[in-house]
């Protein structure tokens, strides 16, 4: 079974926007949401002698993901291939993993009322496609494939060209999006967009707390409702057989 992962070469990334677009087309991402984000990675040295990068952030379909366990419903679940994704039937809406993702990767989308976030275009690829922001990116900025396959691009990315993850001592959870280019593009990124720690919501907390307790009382309630149904026809019967 294939494990996915991503790298990110920021010396190729020019920031055209291409992915996030392809990425809002792809899946009918409401304005001002997006799966895939290109943000400036800030300036070096002073004109004409600067250098300046782009840094891509999306779900990084984390190998320990702090979502999964924030999630109150099981909305939230990690497919056999890595990618991290969201059961709409099963989610609320709550906003709790969004709050525990330290990427800032996901939003509750305001035209459904779940959430929404990259999942690696899971669909595309069983159906054999690539993810809809690697296939239009122009400058091959974006390179997907099997981390475990020694053949792969991402292999040699990763274990032999030593594209990094962007994590801290603090936060790390084995997300599987790496990134390469020069030194500084690479600290200017994890100096702007580092992760922050996870937080929690109070709402999903109380959810979280009396869930159980809902199910218990309403099949227990569903139980004394039928046992009373039971024992009312065969009162009836009773009476019935003794006339």
């Amino acid at each position: 079974m294939a494990r996915y992962a991503m790298v990110i070469d920021q010396e190729r990334c020019v920031g055209c926007q291409s992915c996030t677009v392809a990425c809002k087309s792809e899946w009918d991402v409401p304005i001002g949401f997006a799966r895939t984000r290109v943000r400036p990675a800030g300036l070096l040295g002073t004109y004409p002698n600067f250098t300046s990068a782009f840094f891509v952030a999306q779900c990084n379909q984390c190998e320990r993901p702090s979502c999964i366990p924030a999630c109150p419903t099981g909305a939230t679940w990690q497919d056999a291939n890595g990618a991290v994704r969201v059961n709409r039937d099963l989610c609320i809406g709550c906003g709790s993993c969004v709050a525990a993702c330290p990427y800032g990767a996901r939003y509750v989308n305001p035209d459904r009322g779940v959430v929404d976030k990259c999942d690696f275009c899971a669909p595309r690829l069983e159906h054999g496609l690539e993810p809809a922001c690697v296939a239009t990116c122009p400058a091959k900025a974006k390179v997907f494939g099997d981390i475990e396959d020694p053949g792969s691009e991402v292999f040699r990315l990763v274990y032999r060209a030593g594209a990094k993850r962007m994590e801290t001592a603090d936060i790390a959870i084995g997300p599987n999006v790496y990134y390469t280019g020069k030194r500084e593009h690479l600290e200017m990124a994890a100096a702007s967009f580092a992760p922050t720690p996870p937080r929690t919501v109070a709402a999903a907390l109380v959810w979280t707390r009396l869930a159980k307790k809902l199910v218990y009382l309403a099949v227990g309630a569903t139980f004394l409702g039928q046992a009373g149904a039971f024992f009312r026809q065969l009162s009836v019967g009773e009476k019935q057989f003794d006339e």
